[in-house]
């Protein structure tokens, strides 16, 4: 079993409604993402409470970093402070976080897109809240895992201004077998447009000539998501 040491360091207290709102780590992440973000002001933003930010902070040092963490049982860090809940809520993420690298050692680093739903939580937290219309190419292998994203359209996706020829160069860049395509409706409603089933009539063609198969194209909105493959229109 492994021991959580207990360095002789001093363990910052003061707590996470002292530092201006700015600075708070949740705040932090929500501005910038995690990237920014040290270990402990990550472990802070997850436990939530008041003096989350000297508790992770004392506990990435007794445990000696994540690796310590990720070995130490539940009750280990409940005796180094933790509630017992909040102990499992921990052992909890920092499972799914070994998970993930497990998924992602199996497939390259790349992820698989098996159904609309993925496609949507993929892209409609970022895209949903886009001030302009955009239209996001998904390159995808044979197993549909993802090979490669870029934008093709800003600020105009209709039959007047899209070319099949730009949004099926990816694919041709990178020998995709497939793609999905996904724009979002700035308005707030992803209901389909008479132009929206004609802009993927038209490139589900031009696909089919080039051996490449647009699995599905989604338009995405602050009021939800919508698969044009699922409701027939335009394949």
């Amino acid at each position: 079993m492994h021991t959580i040491a207990r360095p002789d360091k001093t363990v910052p207290t003061f707590l996470i409604r002292e530092l201006p709102p700015a600075d708070r780590p949740a705040e932090r992440l929500r501005r910038h993402g995690p990237g920014i973000l040290t270990s402990a002001e990550l472990l802070a933003v997850l436990l939530g409470t008041a003096d989350g930010l000297a508790l992770a902070q004392g506990l990435v040092l007794r445990c000696g970093g994540l690796t310590g963490l990720a070995q130490a049982a539940p009750a280990e860090l409940h005796a180094a402070g933790l509630a017992p809940g909040k102990a499992l809520q921990l052992k909890a993420a920092l499972a799914l976080g070994q998970r993930l690298i497990e998924e992602l050692a199996e497939t390259g680093g790349r992820s698989a897109i098996a159904s609309p739903a993925q496609i949507a939580d993929l892209l409609l937290p970022e895209m949903a809240l886009l001030e302009q219309e955009h239209l996001r190419v998904i390159a995808l292998d044979t197993r549909y895992h993802v090979l490669a994203m870029e934008d093709v359209y800003r600020g105009n996706v209709s039959c007047a201004v899209v070319r099949p020829a730009e949004v099926l160069r990816l694919a041709v860049r990178v020998n995709a077998p497939a793609i999905a395509i996904a724009h979002n409706h700035p308005g707030g409603d992803p209901t389909p447009s008479a132009e929206d089933v004609q802009v993927t009539r038209t490139i589900h063609d031009a696909g089919h000539l080039l051996g490449i198969d647009l699995i599905d194209h989604l338009i995405l909105a602050r009021a939800g998501w919508i698969s044009l493959k699922t409701r027939g229109l335009g394949f």
